[in-house]
């Protein structure tokens, strides 16, 4: 008996570990396909919070939610537009980023303060949780490196990254030498744990 429990935690641990590497390679490949087709990236994202945007219209029609949860999720969603306004780039310093950030965690702190007070089964609270909080946030998280790609343009050239004049191809290759966002972490966990060997010419 004791030893059939410590084979099923054993096999948990190895689960777990496919699991976190299918999540980690699915990942990098929606990453890889962000950077790839940029402009088809903001379109599925801005119907993303369309589509969003209707369901809490749903909410308020079908399913008699408190006015303060839908309307921090419809300014959420605003918010997720102002976003997508300069798409590819992200500004973290930007209004309409920290606004986001914040409605983020506001949204969580009210759908768990309704959840607990209110009747659902786990797959319909999995289900707001997943279409409402969760999708357009994870889009834009693996949308974050998707500039480093993009090629310059004059409104970048007019202010380089360190706040001094330059021209649009100084700042576009001095930017390219680093990576940010998704892609840049996996890049640096890759280099890490897996340092790729200097192959002998001979």
């Amino acid at each position: 008996m004791m030893f059939m429990y410590l084979i099923s935690w054993v096999a948990v641990v190895i689960q777990m570990l496919f699991l976190t590497i299918g999540v980690g390679a699915g990942l990098y490949y929606l990453a890889e396909l962000v950077e790839e087709y940029t402009v088809i990236a903001k379109k599925v994202i801005m119907w993303m919070t369309n589509i969003v945007l209707i369901l809490y219209g749903g909410f308020i029609i079908f399913e008699e939610m408190p006015f303060t949860l839908v309307t921090c999720g419809v300014l959420s969603q605003v918010f997720h537009h102002l976003i997508l306004r300069n798409f590819p780039y992200f500004d973290i310093s930007s209004v309409s980023f920290i606004g986001a950030v914040c409605l983020f965690f506001i949204n969580h702190y009210l759908a768990f303060s309704y959840f607990s007070f209110t009747v659902y089964t786990f797959s319909e609270v999995m289900g707001y949780f997943t279409l409402c909080l969760w999708l357009v946030p994870f889009a834009l998280f693996v949308s974050l490196s998707a500039n480093d790609n993009v090629l310059p343009s004059y409104a970048e050239s007019n202010i380089g990254l360190d706040g001094r004049d330059g021209d649009v191809v100084s700042n576009y290759l001095s930017r390219k030498s680093k990576r940010y966002g998704l892609l840049g972490l996996f890049h640096y966990v890759s280099e890490y744990f897996f340092p790729s060997r200097v192959k002998k010419i001979f």
